[in-house]
């Protein structure tokens, strides 16, 4: 077992974390304070290869692999979580859905546009009255000839005002038939009847986009059907796998900015005529710290491997993913704690790390529900059922 990692993982890294350190992290305070979305930072990611990093090279992607991925969504987060939700949205949850599940026109189409950043994509699944029971989708897709007309809400969207194509779920089926009758589409910004506006007030990801949009009498061609009929909820929970994958990934990028704040912190402050660092308690939080980051980076790792390999890694993301997403937020408590007051303020970045955190522990899958698949698993409650499309594994082939 290697767990060095290669040239090509370091430069990697070291290409991220200078766009990050250098592009980046000069504006993500005003940013976050005015609740700004910053379109100049996406286009760069998409210049520097960012976002096509693990598409496959005959698509004009990368072609690199999973762990490079969570690399740069660590490299990304260590300065803020939403420039990883870029990568978990317009990657994992979008372009990794139709690499998976598009044809071949449809890959062809659509992941040559979104490897460059000339397309962003997003997700549409959760709804005003659908989060985490998924199944329990209102949006309808009605068909008609040539293909079908879309009709229903979509809440909570990750770039959901900047976005070109998004991925849609709605009822090809009545109701009674459950997540047996959802169905995937492809949808275009720019298609009659589409569209978006965003939501204020968040708590944290101030620096995100986040919105809503609507598809009223939305005729998509048939060609646009992601799968086939009946699978979108097959595809839905696939496409999360790989989003819940580069949010575990981010979240230790989080907790490696939390160590890296109170470090400095703890060695500057002085309190009872010693340096901070020289108090065990505080010297408690910081070891906690760096164990869950050990630990959180290693689950986020084997995962990668097992998606390198081509394997079912639904289990071990969600470990991955609950672990890493909660030893970040408690990582965060710390941070605040470590720097006292100050920490309470703006004037430090720890307050930020606190906020943003939060959110991790809820979308793509709440702590709740991880908990309790880990649990299935283990109980043999729970097992993978082979797809009719698996994610392929890396070299890619073709």
């Amino acid at each position: 077992m290697d767990f060095a990692l290669t040239d090509e993982h370091r430069m990697v890294r070291e290409m991220v974390r200078q766009f990050a350190e250098k592009e980046a992290a000069p504006r993500i305070k005003e940013l976050d304070q005015k609740h700004e979305w910053d379109t100049g930072l996406v286009k760069r990611m998409g210049e520097l290869g960012i976002l096509g990093l693990v598409f496959p090279e005959k698509y004009g992607g990368g072609g690199m692999d999973y762990i490079s991925l969570a690399i740069a969504c660590e490299e990304l987060e260590r300065i803020d979580t939403s420039l990883r939700v870029v990568m978990s949205v317009h990657i994992g949850l979008c372009g990794l859905g139709i690499l998976q599940w598009g044809t071949e026109e449809q890959r062809q189409k659509y992941l040559s546009r979104l490897s460059t950043g000339e397309s962003i994509g997003a997700f549409g699944l959760t709804e005003p009255n659908a989060g985490t029971d998924a199944a329990a989708l209102e949006a309808t897709a009605t068909r008609t000839e040539g293909g079908y007309i879309l009709n229903g809400e979509k809440t909570w969207i990750s770039l959901s005002d900047v976005a070109d194509v998004f991925l849609f779920f709605a009822r090809t089926e009545p109701p009674e038939a459950g997540h047996r009758g959802i169905s995937a589409f492809i949808v275009e910004r720019n298609m009659p009847g589409f569209s978006s506006r965003p939501i204020h007030g968040k708590m944290g990801i101030r620096a995100g986009n986040t919105g809503s949009f609507v598809c009223q009498d939305v005729f998509v061609p048939k060609e646009n059907l992601l799968g086939q009929e009946g699978e979108g909820f097959k595809i839905a929970m696939s496409c999360i796998d790989n989003g819940r994958y580069t949010v575990a990934a981010g979240a230790t990028g989080l907790i490696a900015a939390c160590i890296e704040a109170s470090v400095k912190y703890a060695r500057e402050r002085k309190t009872f005529g010693v340096p901070l660092g020289k108090h065990q308690l505080v010297q408690r939080m910081i070891a906690h710290m760096v164990r869950d980051y050990e630990a959180a980076r290693l689950l986020v790792w084997r995962a990668g491997w097992m998606k390198n390999q081509g394997l079912r890694n639904t289990r071990e993301t969600a470990l991955a993913k609950w672990y890493a997403t909660c030893a970040s937020f408690n990582a965060a408590s710390d941070a605040v704690q470590i720097h006292g007051a100050y920490g309470y303020s703006d004037e430090y970045p720890v307050e930020r790390f606190l906020r943003n955190s939060k959110g991790a522990v809820i979308y793509e899958g709440t702590r709740e529900i991880l908990e309790i698949m880990v649990g299935e698993y283990a109980l043999g409650y729970r097992q993978d059922r082979p797809l009719r499309c698996e994610l392929p594994g890396w070299p890619y082939e073709g």
